[in-house]
C-alpha cells in the first residue's frame, strides 16, 4: 500500500479538542460538515489549504484526550491519507485504526510543511521527496494493513464477517 501526499507539519500535544473543536460540539452528527473544520484550533487554515492524499505529521503524543472517535473520522473525512507522528495517545492509535486512517509512529523531525511524501505501508518507509531522504518506521501488522486497505474494522468485519488475518 503506497500513499503521496503533501505534508502537514504541526507540533507536539496535538488533542483531539485541536482536532474537533469542542465548541462545534453539535456537528459531531453531521461529520462531513465537522471535517470542514477539522485541525482548524492547531492551524485555521488548515482545512481549506490541504488536498485529499495529503498527511498530517505531528510530534509526541498526537492524539491525547478524550476517546472520542470523531477526531480521526474527520482526519479521514477530510481526505487525509495518513498521520505520522513520533508518538500517539494510545486510545487515539486503535481509534484511527478502527476507522481506516493510517497512523504511522516514525521521526518527524526531518520532515517539513510542504515537503511531498510517499509512504509504503507495508516496507515501513516514508520517502521524504522534497529533500531526498528516506525514513524507517516499524510496518504495520499485517492484520491492522488488511483492516486499513478494507476501510476501518467496521468495513473489514462486514467483508470477511470475523477478524481475518490470514
Amino acid at each position: 500500500m503506497s500513499l503521496k501526499g503533501k505534508a502537514w507539519k504541526f507540533g507536539d500535544d496535538i488533542s483531539t479538542d485541536h482536532i474537533a473543536p469542542g465548541r462545534l460540539f453539535h456537528l459531531r452528527t453531521n461529520l462531513p460538515e465537522l471535517a470542514k473544520h477539522v485541525l482548524e484550533d492547531a492551524d485555521p487554515e488548515f482545512a481549506a489549504s490541504m488536498s485529499p492524499g495529503d498527511f498530517v505529521v505531528g510530534g509526541r503524543n498526537f492524539g491525547l484526550g478524550s476517546s472520542r472517535e470523531h477526531a480521526p473520522r474527520i482526519i479521514r473525512l477530510a481526505g487525509i491519507s495518513a498521520i505520522l507522528a513520533k508518538s500517539f495517545a494510545r486510545i487515539f492509535f486503535r481509534n484511527a485504526i478502527n476507522v481506516g486512517l493510517p497512523i504511522l509512529v516514525c521521526d518527524t523531525d526531518k520532515i517539513d510543511t510542504g515537503d511531498e511524501l510517499e509512504v509504503d505501508l507495508s516496507a515501513g518507509e516514508v520517502m521524504n521527496k522534497t529533500k531526498n531522504i528516506k525514513l524507517q518506521f516499524a510496518p504495520l501488522p499485517p492484520a491492522m494493513v488488511k483492516i486499513l486497505a478494507d476501510g476501518g474494522l467496521v468495513e473489514h468485519f462486514k467483508k470477511h464477517g470475523r477478524l481475518a488475518v490470514e
